[in-house]
């Protein structure tokens, strides 16, 4: 797959209305991780965009100190730092609205099927296609900064790519093999960085509430039988949405419990119910 143009040549595609709130676009051939570039910058002004974009990361980095590997010019990584006018609440959901908004973009494009995987996984036909990382960073005059990373497989090798299973199966998905034409990665960056600075500046303003009505339409999770490790303890039980601030619901033998964070198994073999 050709590599990318420049940083200029990204921002020049992105619409003239959302260009205007970006103070910069970065582009490199290699970087360790698009976040931690970010981290290491001074932060846009409030109410201002900086999005940076690599060819390949050398350190790409998940929740939980997962490590999402992508090889040169095959995929999408991204990341776009905003500094928040006006602190939004429940911020840790900002990650679940902007999957909402990349699932629903992956389908304008025409790659069909794109559920979400709580609470940053993209899946396709069982692999994962893609993830996002959501950290914070605190600037002067108490400024608080998001930067969201997105990773997206366009188009891997097909030694890597994951053959088509009803069942999560922890296995790798991209958007060649499930679309005629595969997109040119420098058209499909700038529709991301677009579509993130459209779903934080609605967060900002709404919340997740502009967004928790769609998140059924692409809820992977919802029916299936999962087990929640957390630093307490394990809940197992099947999942059923999501609650008002982005937690997620999982009806056990006990009754529903509230899981706002944990890494998530679904029972191999299960299927959606209800």
């Amino acid at each position: 797959m050709s590599k990318m143009t420049d940083g200029d040549d990204i921002k020049r595609r992105i619409p003239e209305i959302a260009r205007a709130s970006l103070a910069a676009v970065d582009w490199f051939a290699e970087l360790e991780s698009t976040n931690t570039w970010l981290k290491q910058k001074t932060p846009p002004p409030r109410s201002r965009f900086h999005a940076v974009i690599a060819e390949h990361q050398t350190g790409g980095r998940g929740r939980n100190g997962k490590i999402w590997l992508s090889p040169p010019s095959t995929g999408i990584c991204l990341s776009v730092a905003y500094t928040f006018s006006e602190m939004p609440r429940d911020l840790p959901a900002l990650t679940l609205a902007v999957g909402v908004g990349l699932a629903e973009l992956m389908e304008k494009i025409g790659a069909r099927g794109v559920a979400l995987k709580w609470p940053n996984d993209l899946i396709l036909a069982g692999g994962k296609l893609g993830g996002i990382l959501t950290e914070t960073q605190s600037g002067g005059a108490g400024d608080r900064t998001v930067i969201v990373g997105v990773g997206i497989n366009v188009d891997l090798p097909h030694s890597m790519r994951n053959p088509m299973s009803a069942r999560w199966t922890y296995g790798i998905a991209d958007l060649a093999s499930c679309m005629d034409t595969v997109p040119d990665r420098s058209e499909l960056s700038p529709v991301i960085i677009t579509s993130l600075m459209a779903s934080i500046r609605r967060f900002e303003s709404e919340g997740l509430s502009a967004f928790r009505s769609r998140w059924p339409a692409h809820d992977w999770l919802r029916g299936r039988t999962i087990t929640v490790q957390q630093a307490g303890g394990e809940v197992t039980g099947d999942a059923d949405g999501i609650d008002e601030d982005g937690a997620l619901l999982v009806k056990t033998a006990a009754g529903t419990e509230r899981v706002i964070s944990g890494s998530v198994r679904v029972a191999t073999g299960t299927e959606v119910r209800g």
